[in-house]
């Protein structure tokens, strides 16, 4: 080593254009900056003033870039720190300097926070309103269809309920879908036995309802109480909630991928499979809605209007749900929905007596 060399660092250094690497030092001799060889064969050189040095983030390696195009690449990022510093130039970066100062990095991350909180609060329903309205039919149609599809495959099989009951259900269900607002021709009734399901009856976005023969066991030949809970799927779809939900779903999905960024295959679809899996349940005020458009379409069909409040009685008595509403709950309480029901014909019926 030349007796006013002062050694800077180690590292490689890299032709121009070339991906050949030459292990060296970085020296400061002669008030010049330069790489050289363990041999002691001179690479490159130049003034600091004319170097191009990389910005420090983390722990990447920096890359000091001569005139000539040449590179030196080392780890040895707080040697470079030094060098600058010694040499009147900013020690560290922008981006490194956040990185180091936390404080500044937590605000970053609650400001994001708030954010998407404000996207989901107020940007997101408004952006799941217009989608809702600019869909063409033949969309939900083919999401019901899929959808459809993979119940059929995955979860459904073929109903044993006798052709009685069957044809007893859906001669009601016919009576009310002609005083809905898209009409009988907008619905399709499917039985279908509910293997993990259960006893459950459901809407798809296009008007596609599936009932299972577990429900209609658990109504024990109430069939006015099964067209009841057909209304209330009605309701769901001429009120668009299970667009809407779709929608939502993919918005939630869309936000959680904008706050966790690329956190690899298996935590992104935990994430956004969840995300869709909430997105399942109806909202209190889409059950609510629901629940009065079976009172109302059930009234007009000469039926009594709370026969829904029966379907809750049971799931009180033979399933034990007595849950009410509380802060954390996405549908209202089993009692409360009963209530609410009772209330809302009662309403009605007050509305339809003359004075």
């Amino acid at each position: 080593m030349v007796s006013d060399e002062k050694l800077v660092c180690r590292g490689d250094w890299h032709p121009r254009d070339s991906s050949r690497s030459v292990p060296c030092r970085l020296v400061e001799r002669s008030g010049q900056i330069r790489a050289v060889a363990e041999d002691g064969t001179e690479l490159a050189s130049a003034v600091f003033s004319t170097l191009d040095i990389s910005t420090r983030v983390g722990s990447i390696p920096r890359r000091v870039e001569f005139a000539d195009g040449s590179l030196f690449e080392t780890t040895d990022n707080a040697a470079i720190d030094n060098l600058q510093l010694t040499n009147g130039r900013k020690r560290t970066g922008f981006v490194h300097g956040l990185e180091r100062f936390h404080p500044r990095l937590l605000v970053f991350v609650v400001a994001v926070f708030l954010l998407s909180g404000l996207v989901y609060r107020y940007a997101l329903p408004v952006l799941v309103e217009v989608a809702v309205a600019v869909t063409p039919p033949v969309v939900p149609r083919l999401m019901s269809i899929s959808t459809l599809e993979t119940l059929d495959r995955t979860v459904l099989s073929e109903t044993k309920l006798d052709d009685a009951k069957r044809r007893a259900i859906s001669d009601g269900f016919a009576r009310i879908a002609i005083n809905s607002t898209r009409g009988p021709a907008a619905y399709t009734l499917n039985f279908r036995e509910g293997g993990a399901i259960g006893p459950n009856a459901f809407a798809l976005p296009d008007g596609t309802l599936i009932v299972t023969d577990e429900l209609v066991g658990l109504a024990d030949g109430d069939t006015e109480m099964l067209i009841g809970v057909l209304a209330h799927e009605i309701g769901h779809v001429e009120l668009e909630h299970s667009l809407r939900q779709i929608y939502r779903a993919a918005g939630m999905a869309g936000l959680i991928m904008l706050i966790a960024g690329d956190v690899g295959d298996s935590a992104e679809d935990l994430l956004v499979q969840g995300s869709g899996l909430l997105a399942l349940s109806y909202s209190r005020d889409a059950e609510a809605a629901a629940d009065r458009h079976s009172v109302e379409l059930m009234q007009e069909a000469g039926y009594d209007p709370a026969a829904i409040a029966r379907f809750f009685e049971i799931i009180e008595k033979k399933l034990g749900d007595k849950s009410g509403t509380n802060i954390l709950s996405t549908h209202p309480g089993t009692p409360e929905r009963k209530q609410a029901i009772r209330d809302y014909e009662a309403e009605l019926r007050q509305k339809a007596s003359p004075n």
